[in-house]
């Protein structure tokens, strides 16, 4: 089943066309890539996803089927369309982002960044939050359960450390915990291993894989760093100059001569 279907998706700014009659479909659970030269319209495709960019034209359907391919013989759940629905609804529904620039609470702990993203603190109703005994088990809960996802990503030592005490690329790592925090369905990276130490950058990837395995999120990642992203998502889509260039399995955007001519200069 498709999580996140993307139709004839554009964006203008003004007579420049970022992106170009943009489909395609993302599959729950599945590690896809995104990639293409620089001004390809990568990072304005996600944050029309993300909901932080309106669309031009064309439609954003998430989480369901397509009314057009309903199976007849099981329950389905119609897709919500969430083109141009504002970014907290749309992080609500279970779609989180990471930046290419970490953006985090840097006077804040560790700990404190991952407890943000928490949905429905019962604490944040201004009836309730005077009355201790109806929240003090819920904040506990989160507590446990964000020093979970800080072992998941081997922060948890640093949980009370300043969040701009830590290294670029535990910065990174934080940001995703912090969209775990939120329960996301799918989780879009905006190149995860910028600035990244190439030892760090291979570790940042390994915890994406095991987090797709330990809590089935699907991922949709920019990157630039084609050996290391190759060798952990399972289908890529090309961009050139707004448009889809291409699509495949790595190993076949590997051998495209039209993707290597355009991306790599061969």
């Amino acid at each position: 089943m498709s999580l996140l279907q993307l139709q004839h998706l554009r964006k203008d700014y003004g007579g420049l066309r970022a992106v170009d009659d943009v489909s395609f479909d993302i599959p729950e659970g599945k590690i896809i890539g995104l990639i293409g030269p620089n001004g390809s319209g990568k990072s304005t495709l996600i944050n029309m996803i993300a909901g932080t960019t309106d669309a031009t034209a064309g439609k954003i359907l998430f989480d369901g089927v397509d009314p057009t391919h309903m199976p007849s013989n099981k329950n389905f759940q119609q897709a919500v369309d969430i083109t141009n629905m504002p970014s907290n609804k749309i992080f609500q529904l279970g779609i989180a982002r990471g930046y290419q620039d970490p953006s985090l609470y840097f006077k804040m702990t560790v700990l404190d960044n991952v407890l943000l993203p928490v949905k429905e603190q019962i604490g944040e109703n201004p009836f309730v939050a005077p009355l201790k005994r109806l929240w003090r088990q819920a904040e506990h809960d989160h507590a446990r359960r964000a020093r979970e996802v800080l072992e998941q990503v081997q922060l948890l030592s640093h949980y009370d450390k300043l969040a701009s005490d830590l290294s670029g690329g535990q910065m990174k790592l934080l940001e995703i915990a912090r969209a775990l925090m939120g329960d996301p369905k799918l989780l879009l990276l905006d190149e995860p291993t910028a600035g990244v130490a190439p030892n760090l950058a291979y570790d940042i990837f390994k915890q994406i894989a095991r987090l797709r395995e330990d809590y089935g999120i699907t991922f949709l990642i920019i990157e630039h760093r084609l050996e290391i992203l190759f060798d952990f998502v399972d289908y890529v889509y090309v961009m050139h100059l707004g448009n889809l260039l291409a699509e495949g399995t790595p190993d076949e955007i590997s051998a495209n001569e039209t993707v290597r001519e355009v991306y790599f200069g061969d």
